[in-house]
Formats: structure tokens, C-alpha cells, sequence
């Protein structure tokens, strides 16, 4: 069963590696997580927080997609990645825990969920993914996946 609820987080600062790309090539995204993790090293100001967490964009064709750490203060990009601030926000929270097969359809409880209650994501806003940053370990067999998605959404 699929707990959702809203919950509002506080802002962060983040650094690290964009990808832009059509819905096709969504499987070049694990090899961010993996570049990340070698790279995390060139992070300056992380934070204590033991995530990663990966900010996107959807659109009807393609989306941008972030692998980044949280930092403190953004002092320094190294080359190739990005630093941004996610301001402060409401959002609706769950936690997917099954296949990636299954991503889609914990998207679509969530969806329905806010339909159901009158909330409406906010297009202009970017939605979150947050993986443990031991994720790789924990979900080695790639078999099971566990994250948190937070989609964000308009002030009611």
C-alpha cells in the first residue's frame, strides 16, 4: 500500500550533474548516479544528509533530469555539474518501494491520490526523487528500488 501525504521542505542548495533527454533514453540516468558517486569528492560544503537527491522537469517529450548532493552554500561548480537553490515548497510525498518496472505505476497512485484530494502539481516547479546515497548497495540486485518523490504543488 502507498502512504502519500503533504508536507512542505524547507529550501536546499544542491550541485551536480544535469542530463537533458527524451522519455527513450530515460536508461542513461543510473549512469548519473554512478558518474556522481565517483565525482562526489570534488563537492565542496556537502551536508551531513547521506542522499542523493535528483530534482526534474518533465515535458510531453523529454525532461531534464539532475543528479545532485546537497550542500551547504554553493562556493564552487566543479566542471560539468550545476549548483541551484530548490526554494522552499509544498509538495505531496510518497515512497516508492518495488521494481523500476513498478515507477510508473507508483506515479500514477500518486496522481490519482492528488486528484482525489484537489491538489494540482505545480508545472514551474521542479519535482524531487531523494535515494539513499547507499542506494547503490542497498539496491544492488535491481530487482527492488527505494525512493522518496516528492511532486510539487500549487499553493490551494
Amino acid at each position: 500500500m502507498l502512504y502519500v501525504q503533504v508536507i512542505e521542505k524547507k529550501e536546499m542548495k544542491v550541485v551536480g550533474i544535469p542530463w537533458n533527454g527524451s522519455y527513450s533514453q530515460i536508461n542513461k540516468i543510473p549512469g548519473l548516479f554512478a558518474e556522481l558517486q565517483m565525482r562526489l569528492d570534488e563537492v565542496l560544503d556537502q551536508t551531513d544528509e547521506p542522499v542523493m537527491i535528483a530534482p526534474f522537469h518533465s515535458r510531453e517529450t523529454e525532461l531534464t533530469y539532475y543528479v545532485t548532493t546537497p550542500v551547504e552554500k554553493i562556493t564552487f561548480v566543479p566542471d560539468g555539474m550545476v549548483g541551484f537553490t530548490i526554494p522552499a515548497k509544498n509538495y505531496v510525498y510518497a515512497t516508492h518501494n518495488g521494481t523500476p518496472g513498478e515507477i510508473d505505476h507508483t506515479y500514477s497512485k500518486i496522481y490519482s491520490w492528488m486528484k482525489e484530494y484537489g491538489y494540482e502539481k505545480d508545472h514551474h516547479a521542479l519535482s524531487l526523487e531523494v535515494y539513499d546515497k547507499d542506494f547503490k548497495r542497498l539496491n544492488s540486485s535491481k530487482k527492488q528500488l527505494s525512493f522518496d518523490i516528492y511532486i510539487p504543488i500549487k499553493k490551494g
